[in-house]
């Protein structure tokens, strides 16, 4: 009987993956008016040399947008969800208290142009829909720069994997999926989560692992026993950095800077 974590093809891990802590939506800042997920983040990041993390939605006309929140209103001055509106009036949204607009994918990637290695999180509701996965792989693979894609969803992944993106692809996981967080799914699919069950199919490439569940056998037998790479979030504090450091390849950080 194989291990639910074994894998048949080398790890794609390019040095670029865990080289440099990665700015959790960006280098954003509250106190400094940048916003979470936009272009200013990004910059920010990159003046720094901090790699991005970015979170991506689906728009109601299938455009990928740079955003993290199924709803508009935690950070913008609209309502309502996200894919009830197209790209072009999610851009025209005004963040609360900046200027920033949300960015399609396409621009928020030739901003960055290559400066910085770049982990995008594909966003879903675990309902089959694989339209902003269609939509990510297409704009990640004409991508010149160092990209990853990554998702807590194994049928995103295991769609990246079938398609053959080229580059890095991750697992997002971690220990457990509670009922309050996770509404959307059902017993059996949150225990098949925690349990990494797709993880012979998806074949991840990195694993993108809490930080609040660390040391735990799961990174560790990545690390150790497959050589993959492990990056950890959300790391705010001085005992998640330590835990970062200690279990852990590289830090997606919020609120400090390393």
């Amino acid at each position: 009987m194989s291990h639910p974590l074994m894998r048949a093809a080398p790890v794609n891990a390019p040095d670029w993956l865990t080289e440099r802590p990665v700015a959790h939506r960006g280098l954003h800042s509250k106190a400094r008016g940048v916003i979470e997920n936009t272009v200013a983040a990004a910059e920010a990041a990159i003046a720094r040399c901090y790699a991005i993390e970015c979170d991506i939605q689906l728009a109601g006309d299938g455009e990928a947008v740079v955003f993290h929140d199924f709803t508009l209103p935690r950070l913008t001055h609209g309502h309502g969800r996200v894919d009830g509106f197209s790209a072009q009036e999610l851009m025209a949204l005004r963040f609360k208290e900046s200027e920033a607009k949300i960015a399609p994918l396409s621009a928020f990637l030739a901003a960055v142009a290559g400066r910085t290695p770049l982990i995008i999180e594909v966003k879903s509701r675990f309902d089959g829909d694989l339209r902003l996965a269609e939509r990510a792989l297409a704009i990640a693979s004409a991508y010149a720069g160092p990209a990853a894609l990554k998702s807590f969803d194994p049928d995103v992944l295991a769609f990246f994997r079938a398609q053959g993106f080229a580059g890095p692809i991750g697992l997002v996981a971690q220990a457990r999926y509670e009922a309050a967080e996770w509404p959307e799914l059902g017993v059996s699919q949150r225990l098949a989560l925690a349990a990494l069950s797709a993880f012979s199919v998806v074949r991840p490439d990195f694993l993108s692992w809490h930080v609040g569940d660390l040391p735990h056998a799961t990174p560790e037998l990545c690390r150790g026993w497959i050589g993959m790479p492990v990056l950890t979030w959300t790391v705010r504090s001085p005992a998640d950095r330590h835990r970062a450091q200690e279990w852990a390849d590289q830090m997606i950080f919020e609120g400090f800077e390393p």
